[in-house]
């Protein structure tokens, strides 16, 4: 007779589930970005793979933290040779712009991520998935225990496609769990840990509205003009950023739409306690949520029906039937440099340094009907305004507006909007006489042309190549 129950799929170390998966040299493991700043399972991971003799391993996640600076060493010993993610912080960033990694990084989309493995030009072989509650059977979720960081929304796609997923968890609960985010059936084993990593860098606080006032001047435009578009009316649909600008444009914008009675129908993307706010007061009644990035976040999609997890695919992928991005109205981005043509760039610093990416930033600009970069003119001495970006993350054809301090500017192919935005009287400016406003006060920056080989490609939504990043020297 077959056992009553089954003892369930937990292994006792990390190393004997990389040893279940048939996991071979050259294959491709992934991770997620949830834990932020305090993840510790990436680095266990592949330290784990070295301690095993693997090599020619390529790390798929959905993106490098400065926490995961191990990888380096990886990489140096010929264990990690490959990279897909859809950011990298400067602390690894930097030593792929020199050279470090043999083969180009592979920068995708938050949209582009799940579509790729949705339509199989990418492959994931193990998936490693942080949860901070799981049971035995891999039933797992972001949201209870010590580590909770709310949805895990990146880490679903991985779990639906690869070909063998492990649950790492530090908080193994009685089976059933009850509020299951990934289930018991996608799941090949489970890990439990000492810790998944570091709840005070996972959760630093609440993100906090700026205080200086340029910041407050841009976010005050920024409000000012998605009020003059007409997008704030019942149903109205919002994103934006963590930033202390973003966020004082969403409260602002939550000003308005209290002032006019407007109750809009949802905001998306990373979840902020403001957003919380709104949708507690009743300005919106749901948010989609695909990564929580503050404390009250994770309070919330834990206790609040109307606080929706989604997954990644079911947020920005082109692959997906239909995907939230598409149903926006207005989102806030940002940018390290803005093209004549209002093109974008986010991955690189002004040397051309790997420091960012572009998240959802290209895959919220293309869905939106309003796309608004809010920034400053002038930033560390270094215009925002240059004939064409270092690295183009985003496409000028996808971006609407521009506003900083000193004005705005609208893209030329959207008469519409610089039409209400001179009837509200707002400063609009051409996007040339920004420019000229910014080397003013910089002077004109030097041309950089970085000739050395390639070290990343980057991908927009669909797939296609936007352009390639090459090496910088130290």
């Amino acid at each position: 007779m077959k056992p009553k129950h089954r003892t369930g799929k937990v292994m006792p170390t990390l190393e004997d589930a990389i040893r279940a998966s048939s996991l071979k040299n050259g294959m491709t493991i992934s991770f997620h970005h949830h834990l932020r700043a305090g993840d510790y399972v990436l680095n266990d991971v592949v330290r784990a793979c070295a301690a095993l003799g693997f090599s020619d391993l390529t790390v798929n996640a959905s993106a490098i933290m400065a926490c995961h600076t191990p990888l380096l060493e990886a990489i140096r010993e010929g264990v990690v040779t490959g990279i897909e993610c859809n950011f990298m912080h400067a602390a690894v960033g930097h030593a792929v712009s020199q050279g470090i990694l043999e083969q180009p990084v592979l920068f995708r989309t938050h949209g582009g991520r799940p579509a790729a493995l949705e339509n199989g030009t990418s492959h994931i072989n193990v998936a490693f998935i942080a949860a901070s509650a799981a049971d035995a059977e891999g039933n797992c979720n972001g949201k209870e225990g010590s580590s909770a960081f709310g949805s895990i929304g990146y880490a679903m796609s991985d779990a639906e496609h690869a070909d063998y997923v492990v649950v790492v968890t530090d908080n193994l609960m009685p089976y059933p769990l009850t509020d299951v985010s990934i289930p018991e059936n996608l799941v090949d084993a489970v890990v439990v840990c000492d810790s998944i990593g570091d709840p005070d860098r996972i959760m630093s606080g609440t993100t906090r509205i700026t205080r200086d006032p340029i910041g407050l001047l841009i976010a005050d435009y920024t409000a000012r003009a998605i009020e003059a578009s007409g997008l704030i009316e019942n149903g109205f649909s919002f994103q934006t950023g963590a930033g202390g600008t973003s966020l004082a444009a969403a409260a602002y914008i939550g000003e308005r739409m209290r002032k006019r009675g407007v109750t809009g129908s949802f905001a998306s993307g990373g979840i902020t306690g403001l957003l919380v706010d709104l949708l507690n007061e009743g300005l919106f009644t749901s948010l989609a949520d695909v990564q929580c990035f503050d404390r009250e976040a994770v309070v919330s999609i834990r206790q609040n029906p109307r606080h929706v997890e989604i997954s990644a695919s079911r947020y920005a992928s082109p692959e997906a039937k239909s995907a939230v991005v598409d149903r926006l109205d207005a989102v806030i981005l940002g940018a390290t440099e803005v093209g004549t043509d209002f093109s974008v760039n986010v991955h690189t610093d002004s040397n051309g340094m790997i420091m960012g990416g572009s998240g959802g930033h290209s895959d919220t600009a293309a869905g939106a009907s309003l796309a608004v970069i809010a920034a400053p003119l002038v930033r560390a001495r270094l215009p925002l305004i240059v004939d064409r970006p270092q690295t183009l993350s985003t496409p000028g054809d996808t971006i609407d507006l521009l506003v900083t301090q000193f004005g705005m500017a609208c893209n030329p192919r959207r008469p519409d909007l610089h039409d209400r935005l001179v009837d509200a009287g707002l400063p609009v400016f051409s996007i040339e006489e920004l420019k000229e406003k910014a080397e003013l006060l910089t002077g004109r920056p030097r041309l950089l042309k970085n000739e050395g080989r390639v070290v990343a490609r980057v991908n927009d939504r669909d797939g296609d190549e936007l352009d390639v990043i090459r090496t910088v020297s130290s």
